[in-house]
């Protein structure tokens, strides 16, 4: 017995490849030699389509729709800046160990759930399938904390449960 989720959704989630991200070459012949910035360990900043404007170099793994229940906290709300408004929002979702293990989203050797920091929300959905919020990217919602939760829940073989994931948008900023 391991409990379960109240108000099941289905949340599509797109994880950071940050292998192939790793290894990509993301100005050709230009200095960069991959698409981490060796100072700040983050994607780097690339102008792909020359209008002037750099984009985040991202690469992820095809989307993956995971069970989870919604805990909503702040969804566009109003955060005023010199360049206008750049809305706040932070989303919490609470995913079941059972269905990240059926998934294949639990590394087998150290047991962590493979929804890690960086990765994307995409949109929520119905039980049945059904569009309930799709979310604009940009800024999108990206994962700033993943955290089990729920340990112990059964007598004989206690075990964890839950796992709450913490989205929260990026602000934008001019590069």
């Amino acid at each position: 017995m391991r409990g379960s989720l109240i108000f099941r959704f289905l949340a599509e989630v797109h994880r950071l490849d940050s292998r192939a991200l790793a290894e990509e070459d993301p100005d050709g012949a230009g200095p960069l030699t991959g698409g981490y910035d060796p100072d700040f360990r983050e994607p780097v900043l690339v102008d792909a389509n020359d209008d002037g404007i750099a984009e985040r170099l991202r690469r992820e793994h095809p989307p993956v729709r995971v069970p989870c229940q919604v805990e909503p906290e702040v969804f566009e709300a109003l955060r005023m800046t010199p360049n206008g408004n750049a809305p706040r929002s932070e989303l919490a979702l609470v995913f079941h160990f059972r269905d990240l293990e059926r998934l294949g989203l639990v590394d087998a050797a150290s047991g962590d759930a493979l929804i890690r920091v960086g990765d994307r929300l995409g949109a929520l959905y119905d039980v049945t399938g059904n569009l309930v919020q799709a979310i604009r990217t940009p800024p999108g919602l990206y994962v700033v904390e993943a955290r089990p939760i729920g340990f112990g829940l059964h007598r004989v073989k206690p075990r964890r449960n839950l796992l709450l994931v913490t989205f929260a948008d990026r602000p934008l900023a001019k590069v």
